[in-house]
């Protein structure tokens, strides 16, 4: 199917901030269980699948290495902004994600 690009944004976006912010709470459910500190522990998880929330939301590595293949090489620079855009709101979707665990653990204090 093909969906408009701003579409892709937002659920980029909203992709990212939802496996951040639901792996981090079902791990640290999980320490939980384990008898480890529950708070520090999902924001221990938050920091680390915060690039693997950014890879998930554009959709695997080899699609994004792809287009930037083909924009450098056929000369398609809109794929390459394109993907650089898509990148760009998983990230912001992560950070979001890793801000809102940071202010609910109270971590940063």
């Amino acid at each position: 199917m093909n969906q408009p690009f701003i579409s892709h944004l937002f659920e980029s976006y909203f992709i990212a901030l939802g496996v951040l912010l639901g792996g981090s709470l079902i791990g640290g459910l999980a320490s939980f269980l384990t008898g480890q500190p529950l708070l520090t522990q999902v924001s221990r998880i938050s920091e680390l699948i915060r690039i693997w929330a950014i890879i998930a939301a554009i959709g695997g590595t080899f699609d994004t290495v792809y287009s930037f293949e083909r924009g450098l090489m056929d000369g398609e620079t809109k794929d390459i902004f394109k993907q650089f855009l898509l990148i760009l709101s998983a990230m912001g979707g992560a950070q979001t994600g890793a801000t809102i665990i940071k202010w609910l653990t109270l971590e940063h204090i």
